[in-house]
C-alpha cells in the first residue's frame, strides 16, 4: 500500500473514519446494561443498527472504488464494515443471524478488503511435514522500512479466521507489526503432532520473510490457542512476547484428570481449590494474560500466577476485560481488549509507554 501512514478521515459519508467508529463502538458497548441485554427486541434492534452501519461501509467501499477515488478511501470503508459486521455478530445469539448469509456478507467485505489493498492480505501455504499443508493470512505491516515486528495470531477452535480478522485488523492497523492469523486445527490430516510443533513451522516461516523482524516475533492466542501459544513459548525460545494462558489450562486439565483417577478434589488449608500447578519452566519472555473467554483463565488464577513471576523478576501483566453477563452469555468491549492487547504488544516489540501490570479494563 502507498504511503507511510494509515490516514484517517474518509469514509465520511458512511458516518465517520476508522478512529470515531471504535470510539463509537467502545461507547456503545459501555452503555450497555444486563437489564437491557436482557430484553430481546432490544438486542435484536442493535443487531439490526449495527449490520446497517455495515452496509453503509460496505456500499461506500464500493462507490470509493466505482468512481475512481483513492484506493485507501475504500480500504478505510471495507475495514469500517468489517468492524460493524463483528459488533453485529458479538451482540448476536446463534439463532439471530441467518450464518450463511452473514458468513456471506463479511467474506465479501474482506475480499474487497484484499482486491482494494493489493497485497495486503496474502494467502499462505507451507509445508507441515507430516501434518500436511498448513495455510494462514499473513498482513504485512503498512509501514515502510526494511523489517517490521510480526505477530502469530492463534485463532479459537469456535471463533472463524474471518471474525478474528474483523476484530484484529482494525486494531492494528495503525501499529508498524505484520499479523500472522492461522487455525492450528485446519490442517487436512489428523496425526498427533503437537500444536507447538506445527507452531514452530510458522515461526520458521516468519523467520524466513525479509519483512519480519525475527527478533520481534510475538504470539497471541484466544480461547483453546492461548494455550497453544502457552506450550510454544515454553518449548522454543524464540518468541519475543505472548498473549496466551501462561500455561494455567494445562494445570487446570492436569488437576482435572487428578480428580478423575482418584476421585479426590485436592484443596488447599480454607477448603479454597488447589492452586495451579506451576510451570515446569517459566516463560523467558514478556507475558500478558486475558481473563475471560479469551484464554479461559480465571482471574485469581492470572494473579496468583503473575505474582509468583513478578516474585521471580520475570515480566507479567494480566488485564481483566469487562464482560457484560446476560442470560445467552456475555458481552465483551472487544474494541477496548483489543486496543490494550495491540498497545502491549506495541510496547514489549516497539518503543511505546510501560503500561500497568494488571489493568481492568
Amino acid at each position: 500500500m502507498e504511503g507511510d501512514h494509515w490516514p484517517h478521515g474518509s469514509c465520511d459519508g458512511a458516518g465517520g473514519s476508522l478512529v470515531r467508529l471504535r470510539k463509537r463502538a467502545s461507547e456503545f458497548f459501555e452503555s450497555l446494561s444486563v437489564a437491557e441485554l436482557a430484553r430481546e427486541t432490544h438486542r435484536h434492534l442493535w443487531v439490526s443498527d449495527w449490520l446497517r452501519v455495515a452496509e453503509d461501509y460496505r456500499s461506500s467501499a464500493e462507490s470509493a472504488r466505482a468512481d475512481g477515488a483513492d484506493r485507501i478511501v475504500a480500504c478505510e470503508a471495507w475495514i469500517c464494515a468489517l468492524m460493524a459486521f463483528e459488533v453485529a455478530r458479538s451482540l448476536s445469539a446463534p439463532d439471530d443471524l441467518a450464518s450463511t448469509d452473514f458468513a456471506d456478507r463479511v467474506g465479501l467485505s474482506l475480499r474487497g478488503f484484499a482486491d482494494d489493498a493489493a497485497q495486503a492480505i496474502e494467502r499462505v501455504e507451507i509445508d507441515g511435514f507430516d501434518q500436511g499443508a498448513l495455510t494462514g493470512f499473513f498482513l504485512p505491516a503498512l509501514c515502510h522500512g526494511p523489517s517490521a515486528p510480526a505477530v502469530i495470531c492463534i485463532a479459537d477452535e469456535d471463533v472463524t479466521l474471518a471474525s478474528m480478522m474483523s476484530r484484529l485488523l482494525p486494531a492494528s492497523l495503525r501499529r508498524n507489526m505484520s499479523l500472522l492469523l492461522i487455525d492450528p486445527g485446519s490442517s487436512p490430516v489428523r496425526r498427533p503432532l503437537r500444536q507447538e510443533h506445527v507452531l514452530q513451522c510458522w515461526l520458521d516461516y516468519l523467520e524466513a520473510r525479509p519483512d519480519v523482524d525475527s527478533q520481534r516475533i510475538a504470539i497471541y492466542g484466544e480461547g483453546a490457542g492461548a494455550s497453544h501459544a502457552s506450550r510454544l513459548v515454553l518449548s522454543d525460545r524464540r518468541v519475543a512476547a505472548a498473549v496466551c494462558d501462561g500455561g494455567l489450562l494445562r494445570s487446570v486439565a492436569h488437576r482435572a484428570s487428578v480428580h478423575w483417577m482418584t476421585g479426590v478434589e485436592q484443596v488447599v488449608e480454607g477448603g479454597a481449590s488447589m492452586r495451579p500447578l506451576p510451570s515446569p519452566r517459566r516463560m523467558a519472555c514478556p507475558l500478558l494474560m486475558v481473563v475471560g473467554s479469551r484464554s479461559m483463565v480465571r482471574e485469581q488464577e492470572a494473579l496468583e500466577l503473575q505474582a509468583g513471576y513478578r516474585q521471580a523478576g520475570a515480566d507479567c501483566s494480566v488485564v481483566v476485560p469487562n464482560r457484560i453477563p446476560y442470560p445467552l452469555g456475555e458481552v465483551e468491549n472487544f474494541v477496548t481488549v483489543d486496543d490494550f492487547i495491540f498497545e502491549w504488544l506495541d510496547a514489549k516489540l516497539g518503543a511505546a509507554r510501560r503500561l500497568d501490570p494488571v489493568t481492568y479494563l
